[in-house]
């Protein structure tokens, strides 16, 4: 969901409270609001957790993950696919991860801004090959 959109809609709520029910309608828009965030925050958890039980950079398929990953997809998205926390790559500006598969192919994402940018396919025996290439690049 776009941040934008979901404070809209809480200050909506708030808006909406108050005008409906005055005080007692902006406290149960309050509620509304704090338990939206509990459930991100242990949607965030639990894919953490499930990324905590398995080795670090370590996936079933690195085909598959490659062909399963879009351009914009965030790290929880990403930590969701693979299961596992993936290897840091490179050096804090860009951030980049990469998993590896029983049969040595990796796959490496690059991040900008908190989203994929771009990622790539390393197999055990050739050569990488890049995710599709972004429009207007």
């Amino acid at each position: 969901m776009n941040a934008t959109l979901g404070w809209g809609l809480a200050l909506l709520a708030f808006v909406a409270g108050y005008v409906g029910y005055g005080w007692r309608g902006v406290f149960l828009a309050l509620t509304v609001v704090v338990f939206w965030l509990l459930l991100q925050f242990s949607r965030s958890l639990r894919v953490l957790r499930d990324a905590s039980r398995r080795p670090v950079g370590s996936i079933d398929s690195a085909v598959m993950l490659h062909a399963k990953l879009h351009e914009g997809m965030r790290l929880p998205q990403i930590l969701k696919l693979t299961k596992s926390l993936g290897h840091k790559v490179g050096e804090e500006p860009n951030e980049a991860f990469a998993w590896t598969d029983p049969g040595g192919d990796s796959v490496q994402v690059q991040l900008r801004e908190g989203r994929l940018a771009s990622w790539a396919l390393q197999r055990a025996d050739g050569p990488a090959t890049p995710g599709p290439t972004p429009p207007g690049t």
